[in-house]
């Protein structure tokens, strides 16, 4: 009986181990600044200053690495050295430099959102070190700054894949880049979000975002929520991908065509921040290669350019305040190569066009801005 016993507990495997992923996108630090020295009256000596703490954007760097590096997710500065006979002004203590991924956000629970670290090499100072002591405060060093702050990582590509689980997004990834994620062929979506590479025979490479399915209510947190939607902050393009058969993550939920099914996404979207339906927008209708695709596509296919058109054919709870701006829309089968094709081209196309329009956007307010300067006035050559 022991022996059996032993058996079963031996055997058994860890409860829904998938879950314990090796990605993190958010992480609390407490940081402290260094204790400023104390001075030394006889001789007016002045204390050293406390080290500071620093976080410091890294293209190669997680925040996984911040827990190796610091396990009790604590980070103390160095103390200012005290004034001695020997030294009159004390050393500053040692500086702590953090080095974070690219993509940080610093929240403060108080004040919010106190610093973005969207580019390599950008810093921000996240505790400074007390004052040394001198004959303004006594000779008595300060205390240095204490907080803690939390470090929510957004992530930062070109394209953002947004859809409902099972739409077909990893087996996209997967067929345009050298990415390998998890496929199946049950309801499973993506556990944690992930980074690939569009390369092109001139050597171009376009960074494409491969994120967890969203459900309806995403923008209320439920799934994923809230941990799926930050990171389509900063993509450029969104490209949604829908089931041509549509969408129903359980039998308790109602059944969405297709179109529905983009509402609810567009819906999703707006509720979180309207400021992402800004964004230029693909829509690629996926499993186009199963039996009834076509028919099923011709029923609302006129709708999706113009998706003001088919409001009639929406639920009440599914329309949107702002609509999304549908630039292509792309029906593919994900396991046909040259559909593939069309996609990256459809992409790279879409990511050039508007960086050439705010190209010019962007020499134009130069122009008007230098005319101000110079009090230019008169008619304009063209």
């Amino acid at each position: 009986m022991v022996f059996i016993q032993s058996y079963l507990l031996k055997s058994a495997k860890p409860i829904r181990s998938f879950l314990r992923s090796r990605f993190l996108d958010t992480l609390r630090l407490t940081v402290k600044g260094g204790h400023g020295g104390n001075g030394l009256p006889k001789y007016g000596g002045v204390g050293g200053q406390g080290g500071a703490v620093y976080f410091v954007a890294k293209e190669d760097k997680s925040l996984r690495d911040v827990i190796y590096k610091y396990p009790n997710k604590r980070v103390v500065a160095g103390n200012g050295e005290e004034s001695s006979k020997a030294r009159i002004l004390g050393r500053r203590g040692t500086d702590r430099k953090v080095e974070v991924p690219v993509g940080i956000r610093v929240i403060d629970t108080e004040k919010g959102t106190i610093a973005e670290l969207d580019e390599e090499g950008k810093s921000f100072l996240a505790a400074g070190g007390g004052g040394g002591g001198c004959s303004g405060n006594s000779f008595l060093g300060k205390p240095g700054q204490q907080s803690t702050l939390t470090l929510d990582l957004k992530l930062i590509a070109d394209v953002g894949l947004v859809g409902f689980p099972n739409a077909g997004k990893s087996t996209l990834v997967k067929a345009i880049s050298n990415a390998s994620p998890k496929i199946a062929s049950y309801p499973f979506t993506t556990i944690r979000p992930q980074i690939a590479t569009i390369e092109y025979e001139d050597y171009r490479q376009i960074t494409i975002a491969d994120l967890p399915g969203l459900i309806e209510g995403a923008h209320a947190n439920f799934g994923m929520g809230h941990k799926f939607l930050k990171h389509v902050e900063r993509t450029r393009l969104l490209l949604i991908i829908v089931d041509v058969f549509g969408f129903q993550l359980s039998q308790k939920h109602k059944k969405r065509n297709c179109l529905e099914t983009v509402y609810a996404l567009n819906k999703e979207l707006e509720l979180y921040d309207k400021t992402l339906l800004d964004k230029p927008c693909a829509l690629i209708i996926n499993k186009m290669d199963k039996e009834g695709a076509i028919e099923e596509i011709c029923k609302y296919e006129k709708y999706f350019r113009s998706l003001e058109d088919g409001l009639q054919m929406c639920p009440q709870e599914l329309i949107p305040e702002k609509l999304l701006s549908i630039d292509a829309v792309i029906p593919i089968s994900a396991k046909s190569m040259k559909e593939i094709r069309k996609v990256k081209d459809e992409v790279r196309a879409i990511l050039d066009l508007k960086a050439e329009e705010s190209l010019q956007e962007t020499d134009h307010d130069k122009e008007n801005q230098l005319r101000i300067q110079l009090n230019e006035s008169g008619p304009k050559v063209v």
